[in-house]
């Protein structure tokens, strides 16, 4: 019977091989976010500027979350089984969570859509600017309810309703978690702010390892809990 390959040996034991193998890790992860994510944000970039694209650049939106939840997946292997084939496990996790990250990300990329249109039209709207408050305040709960839905659901075998019903209860919950994703948004604003998206693009990889390391105490409260 033949025996499967440890990963450790495969590595090394040497600093050196250790070292090499984390910088291979972060470059093929880099790597694989920026090939899934190009065919969205490009578009994105080209139709920014116009309040009546929002519809559209939602649309080019749609093949964000699943590259970000293949990361996440790839990210859980890196801390429990290393080896030297990351787009291997990147891939497997990007098929596997398709579907399950798509069925809850529609739906907030349609009310995200919907609270960017109205934020581009208020001065034509006539409302007042508190109204324009509230809508940012929505969307960035809406932003950290998918940061959490996005890490169970990539870490996860959860039905769609329990991926929202966790992710909302979360909110509250881990609190530490929740200010954990807060302050990444705002790093990720900062970076766009201050340099540029392409900067952030090229930062994703370990955005995403730190996001996944934000979650731990909401995936190891859910593992316990809400797994068998």
């Amino acid at each position: 019977m033949t025996r499967a390959p440890d990963p450790a040996a495969e590595i090394g034991p040497g600093v050196l091989s250790r070292a090499a193998s984390v910088v291979h890790w972060f470059v093929v992860v880099e790597a694989l976010l920026v090939l899934t994510a190009v065919p969205a944000l490009v578009p994105v970039l080209l139709l920014a500027g116009d309040a009546s694209n929002a519809p559209l650049i939602g649309l080019c939106l749609v093949p964000l979350a699943p590259g970000l939840s293949a990361a996440l997946f790839t990210w859980r292997v890196f801390g429990t089984e290393r080896d030297l084939a990351p787009a291997r496990h990147f891939w497997r996790g990007y098929r596997l969570n398709l579907l399950d990250v798509l069925r809850w990300w529609l739906p907030v990329l349609a009310l995200l859509t919907v609270i960017g249109s109205s934020l581009a039209n208020l001065g034509a709207a006539g409302v007042p600017t508190g109204y324009g408050v509230v809508l940012v305040l929505i969307a960035v709960v809406v932003l950290l309810f998918s940061a959490h839905a996005l890490v169970l659901s990539s870490a996860l075998s959860l039905r769609t309703r329990d991926v929202a019903l966790l992710a909302l209860h979360y909110l509250a919950a881990r609190p530490r978690s929740t200010l954990g994703v807060l302050s990444l948004l705002v790093t990720a604003a900062g970076i766009v702010v201050l340099t540029s998206e392409g900067v952030l693009l090229l930062l994703a990889s370990p955005l995403t390892l730190a996001l996944l390391r934000n979650a731990d105490p909401v995936l190891r409260d859910a593992v316990e809990r809400f797994t068998a």
